[in-house]
């Protein structure tokens, strides 16, 4: 009979276990789209609409664009209680902040 990956973890030391939660958490939180990250901070959609002062419909139509302004994506994020930062990758340098964007805050 094959093992499942629940009962392997499970057979793990405690400090083994810990870590593979940890570790699976801090993927799963590297990507979400708006509507799983507002679940995963317990909002409603009516609770980030009452903050932003739309109605239900308009932050259910925010979370499905897949194109938006910055400010838009600001307000729905500090709607949420977070802070927006927009960062460049390139390979051959540590990440970088942009900045320009601050000044629509």
């Amino acid at each position: 009979m094959a093992e499942t990956l629940e009962s392997v973890i499970a057979a793990l030391p405690k400090e083994q276990q810990e870590a593979i939660a940890q570790q699976t958490m801090k993927l799963i939180a590297e990507e979400m789209s708006l509507r799983e990250l507002r679940k995963a901070r317990e909002r409603s959609q009516q609770a980030v609409g009452a903050i932003l002062a739309i109605n239900q419909a308009a932050v259910s139509k925010i979370e499905r664009r897949t194109d938006m302004y910055v400010s838009t994506l600001r307000s729905f994020i500090e709607a949420m209680g977070g802070e927006l930062e927009i960062i460049a990758r390139f390979p051959d340098r540590a990440p970088i902040i942009i900045n320009q964007f601050e000044e629509l805050a």
